[in-house]
């Protein structure tokens, strides 16, 4: 199945990133009218970022009543559109609790799969575009347990693998493979991956969420987040193993990113590779450090050498703006 998502080449390599402008007017050019900037922030929790043909696609968790989702479009990563309802919550399982979107497009089906949360349902929608709309031909979850934070793996021998956590003696991230409709899982390979075990984990109530899985030089790496997400502690680690399905080592580093360059809160992102071959990693951040909400999206630079992650530089603040730069 060739499919456009994030497995990673030998041939990668981490360079230095771009920083924010802060500008409140970008100029492009004496003769046109400056881009306005609509928001400091890219107001939105657990981003995840898609990128295809040149442009980059940001979807989140929206903040307040969290119903359906948005798309923000972006040449640079550091300016932002909005366009509204990539997911209408009338096209979808559920009234409530919209979270965690994340986006893949599969060319062997010419489709877009956002596989996102629902009252607590692990759910799937398709559309013809990354913009949307994206809709559920059937509403109905992926399954009837419980579960949220769902994330897919496509790995080289054409599989596909979801990640997700379910609230088995705290939240507990699990990994099962899809069949081929990616619509559902092939439950006889559900298998447990992270629990929240470690000292850096259990700071605030025993959370592990926000999985992300990618393939480097044949090692899976898994990226997750832990602490409660109100907490400042809340922060990002991962695991490595020789299986997609584990079993998964914790790294004795983490966590790899916590409280960073005055973000508190920081964690449930993802990683994504940008146009220039860059890996980079992009998380949520409190509003500050008195404030949870409403929370916003950021970028660092990511590195993976000799099996280990680490992550640093770079560091984007998106702003919305009015439109892109022509």
């Amino acid at each position: 199945m060739a499919i456009s998502t994030l497995i990673l080449s030998t041939a990668l390599v981490c360079g230095s990133g771009c920083s924010s402008t802060g500008n409140s007017d970008v100029p492009e050019s004496p003769d046109k009218e400056p881009v306005r900037v609509l928001s400091q922030t890219v107001p939105v929790a657990d981003p995840y970022i898609m990128v295809e043909k040149g442009k980059y696609y940001l979807y989140g968790t929206k903040n307040g009543e969290a119903l359906g989702f948005d798309v923000y479009v972006s040449d640079d990563l550091e300016k932002w559109k909005m366009y509204s309802s990539a997911l209408d919550p009338s096209d979808s399982y559920g009234t409530t609790g919209f979270w965690a979107p994340e986006v893949y497009y599969v060319s062997a089906k010419k489709k877009y799969y956002m596989f996102y949360t629902a009252e607590r349902r692990l759910c799937v929608a398709e559309s013809s575009s990354p913009l949307g709309a994206f809709v559920q031909t059937f509403k109905k979850p992926m399954r009837e347990e419980a579960g949220i934070d769902s994330s897919v793996f496509f790995d080289t021998d054409g599989k596909a693998y979801i990640y997700f956590v379910r609230f088995n003696g705290g939240n507990i991230i699990w990994g099962a493979e899809l069949k081929d409709d990616l619509k559902e899982i092939k439950e006889e390979t559900l298998s447990r991956c992270i629990r929240p075990d470690q000292p850096w984990e259990l700071i605030a109530s025993k959370v592990t969420e926000g999985p992300s899985v990618f393939k480097k030089d044949g090692v899976y790496y898994l990226m997750y987040s832990a602490n409660d997400y109100t907490s400042q502690d809340y922060a990002v680690g991962y695991a490595t193993s020789s299986s997609p399905l584990g079993p998964w080592k914790k790294a004795d580093s983490n966590p790899v990113l916590h409280k960073y360059e005055g973000l508190v809160g920081v964690g449930h992102g993802a990683p994504f590779v940008d146009n220039d071959g860059q890996m980079r990693y992009v998380f949520h951040a409190h509003k500050s450090d008195t404030e949870v909400h409403p929370r916003g999206a950021y970028i660092v630079d990511m590195n993976v050498k000799d099996g280990k992650i680490s992550m640093g530089g770079g560091l984007i603040k998106p702003v919305v703006v009015d439109r892109l730069a022509e």
